[in-house]
């Protein structure tokens, strides 16, 4: 599984990195994600951050 953030739309208001921070860090007020895949230990806390996100800005590919 991997995440993508979309950093254009991104408002940087870090629900993500509070929600899973095993896979998303803040990065010049932005979020991005931190390695290639999402470990599968934090497979759901992604999705759910993925839903959660205000601006619809992530992205999961399974």
């Amino acid at each position: 599984m991997k995440a993508i953030v979309d950093a254009d739309e991104c408002t940087g208001c870090e629900l993500c990195v509070q929600t899973c921070p095993d896979v998303f860090e803040m990065e010049d007020d932005i979020a991005v994600v931190k390695g290639d895949s999402v470990p599968g230990a934090s497979e759901e806390d992604c999705r759910q951050a993925a839903e959660e996100c205000p601006v619809e800005c992530i992205s999961i590919e399974d």
